[in-house]
């Protein structure tokens, strides 16, 4: 069981809590290093400055990543041509329905055409493969009747422009890795996020950089942090920022208030 922590502010007692909320509250300033803390098995409450378990490190430095990185080209994609089994393709699920939209992914093509079969998905959804410039509705892929068995549907132009949204890619680094991951953001606050990407061979607790770089550099920001959760079926993992600069701030911010 987690260790129940107690803090001071402003005068006024607070908790019980778990560690990570004290950690939070850290990062986000919302505690200084002269405030005070409490746990079972402290003899008296301490200052946050002398309990090490609390030290925030200092996260490395976002890279500038090479333009050749940066900015990919764009890559033709055979939805046909992939590997059946590679999870390789994302959805967004909502427009195709007249809801809110949310991302979810990766999958291989053997679960789209499953998703697709129990009516889960239909050619209004849209899909997105690393390597594509936008998300694409699932009835203007070319191999739409090889790949589904059946003739596509018809889309009024309307509900494409209404659909269509470029998609929030993140490119990162894990801290002493040079591998390069690449992956779809959502649930953006200017607290964290979640990146939606196969096989990432991080863990909990795990520093990285990140460099978020959409088509609409409107939104463009680079960040460091600490990975706080791995997803279920190792889909991607829960990043939390740390030392957000006010740019990168005002960049999600904006993106958050926008869509």
């Amino acid at each position: 069981m987690a260790d129940n922590w107690y803090y001071v502010q402003k005068g006024n007692r607070h908790g019980p809590v778990e560690v990570d909320v004290i950690m939070s509250m850290i990062t986000n300033q919302e505690l200084k290093t002269e405030d005070f803390v409490w746990k079972k098995g402290f003899e008296n409450w301490k200052k946050i400055k002398e309990v090490p378990e609390l030290e925030v490190k200092q996260a490395p430095a976002a890279p500038q990543l090479p333009p050749e990185v940066a900015k990919l080209p764009e890559k033709e994609i055979k939805f046909s041509a992939l590997n059946p089994d590679e999870r390789v393709i994302f959805i967004r699920i909502g427009a195709d329905r007249g809801g809110a939209a949310t991302d979810y992914g990766p999958f291989s093509l053997k679960q789209i055409k499953q998703l697709f079969k129990e009516n889960r998905i239909n050619g209004k959804t849209l899909v997105f493969v690393t390597g594509m410039r936008d998300w694409k509705l699932l009835a203007d892929l070319p191999e739409y009747q090889e790949v589904f068995e059946e003739v596509p549907p018809m889309i009024q132009e309307a509900d494409r422009r209404a659909a269509v949204r470029k998609p929030f890619i993140a490119r990162l680094f894990v801290q002493n890795n040079k591998s390069l991951f690449e992956g779809i953001c959502r649930d953006i606050s200017i607290g964290g996020m979640q990146v939606l990407l196969d096989n990432f061979n991080g863990n909990a607790g795990d520093r990285i950089s990140i460099n978020v770089h959409p088509e609409n550099t409107d939104y463009h920001f680079v960040a460091s942090g600490v990975v706080v959760r791995i997803l279920e079926g190792n889909s991607g993992f829960s990043f939390r920022f740390q030392g957000l600069s006010d740019e990168a701030k005002r960049s999600i911010e904006k993106y958050v208030q926008e869509n």
